[in-house]
């Protein structure tokens, strides 16, 4: 390199520096948006609308430090526990850790370890304290073919108790390329191992195995592991169902099922329940018989959804139990309680949901359904459950912990629950829409969409406490609520003719965010609480292209379990308040315009060591999508983030591999030339993302549609127009990009809960 072009580079650095320390003295000596804070006291948004519920959550091990749990099991014969953990999401590797059954537990010691595979479960043989045989379930994820499988390792029977070097043996293996299923058990009554099998697939069963009897996928398998058959390591007990059929496959024992997660028996009647991942609206709980077809894809739980395929030997039967999208996304099943502190539940089948982190109990004479309930509704991504010996029931929280569950105390007197809008002490004028004092405004950079409303947004913090902002995850204090008032045009284009329909409050009590919804009354003057279950209200709305003069459009308003949906953990719950949607000028009124961190630091309102600091130019930066004057890929890469990763990121629950998240490298993000993990019918050969070929992109045309198969799955009746354009145009501006036109198609991998 020439001394010229040397010191070119270093005058332009140089240059480059001076500028940036100029930008930030100018923006450390303009005035700041607010100059300070005012306490905010008048909140009532206090306790819940509803009785407490019946049971709570409290930290079995506070000093256990535990990466991704998924489940736990005692050893049998000693005060031991066996967790299995995931390292890398739902994306493979796996370690099994052993630990005393301890509060106070702290150490903890690997068993078992897996390099690329994902280990769903573990189980111990029935004679485990003499042979020391212990079963895992797991998936390979080793390309072009996955296959599910079931090990046995040897735990050696003297001090220190580690498994036997090269004690491993494969006991049976299928091919599982989506729905993993993962449960195994042995049964209490009659010692063989059962084992639930997922469709293998990734969308509406794409193998047809669900009502296939020839093949093992969608089904619960039965196979004795004492006994052996020439050339392989277990054999086909005598009154398996299908053995003797033509083309079955002899191990089945139930089929007809799309993703069963989790299984559990009932050790003192035999009762074998599993719970299963829905698809497209429903989550299922089963009680699994002798040779039953649980009737999946025929049916979603107990509702039609694909009449026309074809439909096994055996007659359909219903779930136990099914949960609305409303309130379960991913349903974990979990355990038959066996202990007596909580006798109500001993017997009962205990499960919950990865999303919404809700918890049921369910009983079943043998002929309905005698006991339903929901215990308690939690802020965890609920993976799995466990019976404690002592007698606890435990759930698992994926982020980390182990809890269990016990009885709530449930007559203390409840705060009454403000009603209406106008008595929850967030406004100091409803009919204006006046904020109380302390209430401060703010708006993100990318907004979401939300079917055309104009939203208003706003902040409480209680007195003076601050936002902790140490790390990327912020921490409000308990009593700070958000709030976010909706708008809609009647007629369209005309501000004057804006109406406030709805008002929502997210409020943090107990280290837990719930949502609650206001419908504002036709004359403007109050909104009333919504039920928890939510509702939906159709508002006419003027349409000069309707020959009727008018459209009816409808208003959805959430259920409780529904916001907290999106308002996910792995969304940090608050969505709209974060680094990287305030990162962005606001206006304060009376000409103060300011970059929101900025005043909010300014205030005391965020707290770190640090303060404010303002973002570095190579930051990721969030763009108002609908801004033209804004880069195309910023755009673009805004709307994803707001719109959709609050499920498509690590860990979000999204059942595919995307990851929106704005950080993300456009290989990371897994879209571009990608094939779908889940088949969209209108284009079988399309691709996520197909550079170039808006129309064979499925990303596009799922936000570019409302019904079956829409993006994003709730909170929206209409379609966004303006962001299908974007879509359209960034999508067609990659066939340019060598980077894309140079990408190969890749298959996706699965998901949560071994692909939802």
């Amino acid at each position: 390199m020439s001394r010229a072009i040397v010191l070119g580079l270093c005058f332009a650095m140089i240059s480059v520096l001076n500028s940036a320390t100029a930008a930030d003295k100018a923006e450390s000596t303009k005035p700041f948006g607010m100059e300070k804070r005012i306490p905010f006291t008048t909140s009532r948004v206090i306790g819940s609308p509803e009785p407490p519920s019946p049971y709570k959550t409290e930290k079995a091990f506070p000093n256990l430090k535990l990466l991704q749990p998924i489940g736990i099991e005692p050893e049998p014969g000693t005060g031991n526990l066996w967790i299995t953990q995931h390292l890398g999401s739902w994306s493979g590797g796996a370690k099994i850790l052993r630990v005393k059954n301890e509060t106070n537990v702290s150490e903890t010691e690997s068993v078992i370890e897996f390099g690329t595979e994902m280990a769903y479960s573990v189980t111990f043989h029935p004679d485990y304290q003499k042979n020391g045989y212990v079963y895992v379930f797991l998936n390979d994820k080793k390309n072009p073919i996955i296959h599910d499988r079931i090990w046995r390792y040897t735990i050696d029977r003297n001090p220190p108790y580690k498994m036997i070097p090269n004690s491993k043996l494969e006991i049976i293996v299928w091919p599982s390329n989506g729905h993993d299923g993962g449960g195994i058990h042995f049964g209490p009554k009659d010692g063989y191992l059962y084992a639930t099998a997922g469709d293998g697939s990734s969308d509406s069963d794409t193998y047809g195995s669900g009502q296939d009897i020839g093949d093992i996928p969608g089904s619960v398998i039965r196979i004795d592991v004492d006994h052996t058959d020439p050339g392989r390591a277990y054999s086909v007990p005598k009154d398996n169902p299908f053995l003797g059929f033509p083309g079955a496959r002899p191990e089945l024992w139930a089929y007809g099922l799309r993703n069963p997660w989790k299984m559990d028996f009932d050790e003192s009647t035999g009762q074998l329940w599993v719970g299963a991942n829905g698809q497209d609206l429903w989550e299922t709980v089963h009680l699994i018989n002798r040779g039953d077809n649980q009737g999946w894809p025929i049916y979603e739980g107990s509702h039609p959804f694909h009449l026309d395929r074809p439909r096994g030997p055996t007659p359909l039967i219903k779930p136990a139990a099914d949960h609305h999208h409303s309130e379960a996304r991913s349903l974990t099943g979990g355990v038959v309680y066996t202990g007596k502190k909580m006798p109500e539940l001993t017997g009962a089948f205990i499960y919950g949901d990865y999303s919404t982190g809700r918890v049921w109990a369910i009983k079943h004479d043998g002929t309905k359904v005698s006991f339903h309930k929901e215990l308690v509704d939690t802020p965890f991504a609920i993976t799995g459950f466990g019976n404690d010996p002592g007698g606890d029931l435990w759930v698992i929280d994926h982020a980390g912990s182990i809890y269990r569950i016990v009885p709530n105390d449930r007559t203390q007197i409840a705060q009454s629950f403000p009603k209406k809008l106008s008595e929850t002490g967030v406004f100091a004028d409803i009919k204006t829409h006046q904020l109380a004092a302390g209430v401060i405004p703010y708006a993100p950079a990318a907004p979401f969409w939300s079917d055309g409303a104009i939203k208003v947004r706003a902040i409480g913090v209680p007195g003076m406490e601050p936002i902790d902002t140490k790390s990327d995850r912020w921490e409000a204090p308990d009593g700070t609520l958000t709030v976010k008032s909706f708008q809609l045009e009647m007629q369209p284009g005309d501000s004057a003719s804006r109406k406030y329909i709805e008002t929502r409050i997210m409020v943090r009590q107990e280290k837990e965010w719930t949502g609650f919804s206001y419908i504002w009354n036709d004359e403007q003057t109050d909104a009333t609480l919504v039920e928890k279950n939510g509702l939906d209200k159709p508002y006419r709305i003027a349409d000069k292209t309707d020959p009727r003069g008018y459209k009816d459009q409808v208003w959805h308003y959430p259920s409780r379990s529904e916001c907290m949906v999106c308002h996910s953990r792995a969304a940090n719950f608050v969505l709209g308040f974060s680094k990287l949607q305030l990162d962005s000028v606001f206006d304060y009124g009376d000409g103060k315009k300011d970059n929101q961190l900025r005043s909010l630091y300014h205030i005391g309102l965020l707290k770190n060591e640090k303060g404010y600091e303002p973002s570095k130019p190579e930051s990721p930066h969030l763009v108002d999508p609908n801004d033209k004057s804004q880069p195309l890929e910023a755009r673009a890469r805004s709307y994803f983030y707001t719109n959709c990763a609050s499920c498509h990121v690590d860990a979000g629950g999204g059942n595919s591999l995307m990851n929106m998240d704005i950080s993300a490298t456009r290989d990371a993000m897994k879209m571009v030339g990608v094939k779908p993990l889940h088949l969209f019918p209108d284009r079988p050969n399309g691709q996520l993302i197909a550079p170039g070929d808006p129309e064979n992109s499925v990303v596009y045309l799922r936000v570019n549609r409302r019904g079956a198969g829409q993006m994003p799955p709730l909170g929206s009746n209409v379609v966004d127009q303006k962001s299908v354009e974007l879509l359209k145009e960034w999508i067609t501006s990659l066939k340019n990009e060598k980077q894309a036109s140079n990408h190969s198609v890749k298959e996706s991998k699965p998901a949560v809960n071994g692909g939802e």
